[in-house]
Formats: C-alpha cells, structure tokens, sequence
C-alpha cells in the first residue's frame, strides 16, 4: 500500500529540487523517492550491528587450525577431486 509523505521545504531549497529534478528528467515526487532510496542505502542498518556482534563472538573462540599451506593445499586437492558441493 502506498503512502503519502508530506515535507515543507523553503523556496530555495525548492527550486533546487526542482532544477536537480529537471537535470534528471524526472518529476519532483521521483527525485525524492530516488534521494529517500539512496539515504536509506547509506544508513547503516540493524544487519550490521548483529553482523559485527558475530564477527567479535567468532573472534572470542578458540578454534583449532592447520598451517595456512596445508589448508590451501587441501582446498586445491578438493577441488581437482570432482566432488560437487
């Protein structure tokens, strides 16, 4: 469902919206939405905060580990063994 969003802006910021708008040939209603889209993607979201809550829980563990050559060497005989994953 569609909303309506209300913002009073002063004249100048007006017309620079609109000028901006024209630039792109689109109405003003679609510049918005575009620039509202684009503050949204920039704004750092709740996803982050839990990613990095993951990331310093993981680095708190103790895990063991193989020597990174071995490692890699594995990964490439895995991947010349045929098996799909």
């Amino acid at each position: 469902m569609a909303k309506r969003l209300q913002v009073i802006v002063q004249d100048p910021e007006y017309r620079d919206i609109q000028r901006a708008a024209r630039l792109r040939r689109v109405s003003i209603a679609e510049w918005v939405r575009q620039a509202l889209v684009q503050a949204r993607r920039s704004e750092p979201g709740r996803e982050v905060a839990s990613k990095l809550d993951v990331i310093r829980a993981a680095a708190r563990m103790d895990f063991p580990t193989a020597d990174i050559d071995r490692m890699l060497e594995e990964i490439e005989h895995g991947y010349g063994s045929g098996v799909q994953p």
